[in-house]
């Protein structure tokens, strides 16, 4: 398989599954290297292909004609990142990434997709297991989560739980 039916082959499954697959995993698939799916990976990117890598692997974004999505503005200590998530998943709400402005590099997002409880669950043990400080540590606990809901209603529902947890920044 040469480059060009890899790369085509690596786009019609991310465009069949809807969970992430990682990279080590396609390279072991198509008998190549991690680095060569990294740059394949990049080429479809650089073709238009929405693509993200996120902590699970890669995935291809659909966008739902009918999702409403919003940038809600948070803040809270590190052992509340939990909570937070389980207020925003509870309600049908998926969590696509976190977003920190850092005063250096500027804007400074990590794709999520947590969807489940149990994609939060996965997230905070991964989490404690790299022993790593949230992207909101940068900012005093600041940071920004794109959110995407089916309903108006389920947006309200995060919305006043968030405000409820003292999580959302509002004037």
């Amino acid at each position: 398989m040469n480059s060009k039916e890899r790369r085509i082959y690596i786009e019609g499954l991310l465009e069949k599954i809807s969970k992430p697959i990682k990279g080590i995993n396609l390279s072991k698939e198509l008998g190549v290297t991690r680095q060569v799916i990294v740059k394949d990976i990049a080429l479809l990117r650089a073709e238009g292909k929405n693509i993200i890598a996120t902590s699970d692997g890669y995935i291809m974004i659909r966008q739902e004609t009918n999702s409403i999505r919003k940038i809600i503005a948070l803040n809270h200590k590190s052992n509340d990142i939990q909570s937070e998530l389980e207020c925003i998943v509870r309600f049908g709400g998926v969590i696509e990434d976190v977003i920190v402005e850092h005063p250096l590099y500027g804007e400074i997002r990590g794709m999520l997709m947590i969807k489940t409880p149990y994609d939060i669950q996965n997230f905070v043990e991964r989490f404690k297991g790299f022993n790593a400080e949230p992207l909101s540590s940068l900012t005093g606990g600041i940071h920004l989560h794109t959110i995407s809901v089916e309903r108006e209603e389920d947006l309200k529902n995060i919305i006043d739980e968030l405000k409820y947890k003292n999580y959302l920044i509002s004037d």
